[in-house]
Protein backbone atom coordinates (compact mmCIF):
# COMPACT_ATOMS: atom_id res chain seq x y z
CA UNK A 1 0.00 0.00 0.00
CA UNK A 2 2.80 2.40 0.92
CA UNK A 3 4.63 1.74 -2.37
CA UNK A 4 1.46 2.51 -4.34
CA UNK A 5 1.03 5.87 -2.61
CA UNK A 6 4.71 6.72 -3.26
CA UNK A 7 4.28 5.87 -6.95
CA UNK A 8 1.09 7.94 -7.16
CA UNK A 9 2.80 10.92 -5.50
CA UNK A 10 5.77 10.57 -7.85
CA UNK A 11 3.46 10.53 -10.89
CA UNK A 12 1.67 13.65 -9.61
CA UNK A 13 4.98 15.47 -9.04
CA UNK A 14 6.28 14.54 -12.51
CA UNK A 15 3.01 15.59 -14.16
CA UNK A 16 3.08 18.94 -12.35
CA UNK A 17 6.70 19.52 -13.35
CA UNK A 18 5.94 18.68 -16.99
CA UNK A 19 2.93 20.98 -16.99
CA UNK A 20 4.94 23.90 -15.60
CA UNK A 21 7.59 23.45 -18.31
CA UNK A 22 4.91 23.40 -21.02
CA UNK A 23 3.05 26.35 -19.55
CA UNK A 24 6.15 28.53 -19.43
CA UNK A 25 7.59 27.70 -22.85
CA UNK A 26 9.04 30.89 -24.24
CA UNK A 27 8.69 32.12 -27.80
CA UNK A 28 11.27 31.01 -30.35
CA UNK A 29 12.96 33.92 -32.07
CA UNK A 30 14.69 33.78 -35.46
CA UNK A 31 16.69 36.64 -36.93
CA UNK A 32 15.69 39.91 -35.28
CA UNK A 33 12.33 38.50 -34.16
CA UNK A 34 9.02 39.74 -35.53
CA UNK A 35 7.62 43.20 -34.94
CA UNK A 36 4.19 42.30 -33.54
CA UNK A 37 3.01 45.92 -33.14
CA UNK A 38 1.39 46.21 -36.58
CA UNK A 39 0.20 42.91 -38.08
CA UNK A 40 -1.28 42.85 -41.59
CA UNK A 41 -3.88 40.27 -42.56
CA UNK A 42 -2.61 37.74 -45.08
CA UNK A 43 -5.93 37.93 -46.98
CA UNK A 44 -5.52 41.71 -47.35
CA UNK A 45 -2.00 41.31 -48.71
CA UNK A 46 -3.04 38.58 -51.16
CA UNK A 47 -6.02 40.65 -52.36
CA UNK A 48 -3.59 43.27 -53.76
CA UNK A 49 -0.05 41.94 -53.32
CA UNK A 50 1.57 44.45 -55.68
CA UNK A 51 0.66 47.21 -53.17
CA UNK A 52 2.93 45.51 -50.62
CA UNK A 53 5.92 44.58 -52.77
CA UNK A 54 9.27 45.34 -51.15
CA UNK A 55 7.57 46.87 -48.10
CA UNK A 56 8.17 45.71 -44.55
CA UNK A 57 5.08 43.94 -43.19
CA UNK A 58 4.31 41.56 -40.35
CA UNK A 59 1.98 38.63 -40.85
CA UNK A 60 0.55 36.11 -38.40
CA UNK A 61 -0.73 32.59 -38.89
CA UNK A 62 -0.66 28.99 -37.77
CA UNK A 63 2.24 27.02 -39.22
CA UNK A 64 0.83 24.25 -41.43
CA UNK A 65 3.95 23.21 -43.37
CA UNK A 66 7.70 23.39 -42.83
CA UNK A 67 10.48 22.52 -45.27
CA UNK A 68 11.56 18.99 -44.38
CA UNK A 69 15.01 19.27 -45.95
CA UNK A 70 16.48 22.48 -44.54
CA UNK A 71 13.75 24.29 -42.61
CA UNK A 72 14.12 27.20 -45.04
CA UNK A 73 10.40 27.88 -45.49
CA UNK A 74 7.10 27.50 -43.75
CA UNK A 75 3.50 28.08 -44.73
CA UNK A 76 1.14 30.03 -42.50
CA UNK A 77 -2.63 29.91 -42.53
CA UNK A 78 -4.39 33.07 -43.53
CA UNK A 79 -7.28 34.69 -41.72
CA UNK A 80 -9.28 33.56 -44.79
CA UNK A 81 -10.26 29.89 -44.91
CA UNK A 82 -8.16 27.61 -47.20
CA UNK A 83 -5.60 30.34 -47.88
CA UNK A 84 -1.94 30.07 -46.93
CA UNK A 85 1.16 32.20 -47.37
CA UNK A 86 4.77 31.10 -47.66
CA UNK A 87 7.58 32.54 -45.55
CA UNK A 88 10.94 31.78 -47.20
CA UNK A 89 14.55 32.44 -46.22
CA UNK A 90 17.83 31.59 -47.93
CA UNK A 91 19.01 28.14 -46.91
CA UNK A 92 20.74 28.38 -43.54
CA UNK A 93 19.75 31.98 -42.71
CA UNK A 94 17.05 30.66 -40.36
CA UNK A 95 16.07 27.06 -39.75
CA UNK A 96 12.41 26.56 -38.88
CA UNK A 97 11.92 23.35 -36.88
CA UNK A 98 9.38 20.70 -37.88
CA UNK A 99 8.15 20.84 -34.27
CA UNK A 100 6.79 24.34 -34.99
CA UNK A 101 3.88 22.91 -37.00
CA UNK A 102 0.59 23.83 -35.37
CA UNK A 103 2.10 26.80 -33.54
CA UNK A 104 1.44 30.47 -34.21
CA UNK A 105 4.11 32.45 -36.05
CA UNK A 106 4.65 36.14 -36.59
CA UNK A 107 6.98 37.01 -39.47
CA UNK A 108 8.30 40.45 -40.41
CA UNK A 109 9.92 41.10 -43.77
CA UNK A 110 9.43 42.10 -47.38
CA UNK A 111 6.79 40.77 -49.77
CA UNK A 112 8.33 39.40 -52.96
CA UNK A 113 6.62 38.52 -56.23
CA UNK A 114 7.91 35.95 -58.71
CA UNK A 115 6.21 36.16 -62.13
CA UNK A 116 6.18 32.82 -63.95
CA UNK A 117 5.86 31.84 -67.58
CA UNK A 118 2.84 29.80 -68.60
CA UNK A 119 4.95 26.62 -68.78
CA UNK A 120 6.48 27.27 -65.34
CA UNK A 121 2.99 28.02 -63.95
CA UNK A 122 1.79 24.61 -65.14
CA UNK A 123 4.80 22.90 -63.56
CA UNK A 124 4.32 24.77 -60.29
CA UNK A 125 0.59 24.00 -60.09
CA UNK A 126 1.24 20.34 -60.99
CA UNK A 127 3.74 20.13 -58.16
CA UNK A 128 1.27 21.76 -55.75
CA UNK A 129 -1.45 19.28 -56.77
CA UNK A 130 0.95 16.36 -56.32
CA UNK A 131 1.85 17.61 -52.83
CA UNK A 132 -1.86 17.76 -51.96
CA UNK A 133 -2.47 14.39 -53.66
CA UNK A 134 -4.98 15.97 -56.02
CA UNK A 135 -5.49 15.45 -59.74
CA UNK A 136 -4.34 18.18 -62.09
CA UNK A 137 -4.88 18.92 -65.78
CA UNK A 138 -2.14 21.21 -67.14
CA UNK A 139 -4.34 22.08 -70.13
CA UNK A 140 -6.77 23.77 -67.75
CA UNK A 141 -4.18 26.48 -67.07
CA UNK A 142 -4.27 29.24 -69.68
CA UNK A 143 -2.57 32.14 -67.90
CA UNK A 144 0.74 32.61 -66.14
CA UNK A 145 0.69 33.49 -62.45
CA UNK A 146 2.88 35.37 -60.02
CA UNK A 147 3.79 33.64 -56.77
CA UNK A 148 4.12 35.84 -53.69
CA UNK A 149 5.97 35.12 -50.47
CA UNK A 150 7.46 36.89 -47.48
CA UNK A 151 11.24 37.12 -47.13
CA UNK A 152 11.56 37.66 -43.37
CA UNK A 153 14.30 39.29 -41.38
CA UNK A 154 12.56 38.32 -38.15
CA UNK A 155 10.26 35.52 -37.04
CA UNK A 156 8.73 34.75 -33.64
CA UNK A 157 7.00 31.43 -32.97
CA UNK A 158 4.69 31.23 -29.96
CA UNK A 159 2.41 28.64 -28.26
Amino acid sequence: MKINSIIINLVIILAAASWSVLATSSPQTFGSGANTDNVSKISTILASPDDYLDKDVTIKGTIVKVCKKRGCWMELTSDKKFQTFRVKVRDGDMVFPMTAMGKTAFATGKIQGFPMTLERTKQYLAYQAEEMQESFDPDSVTEAITVYQLAPHGVTIVD
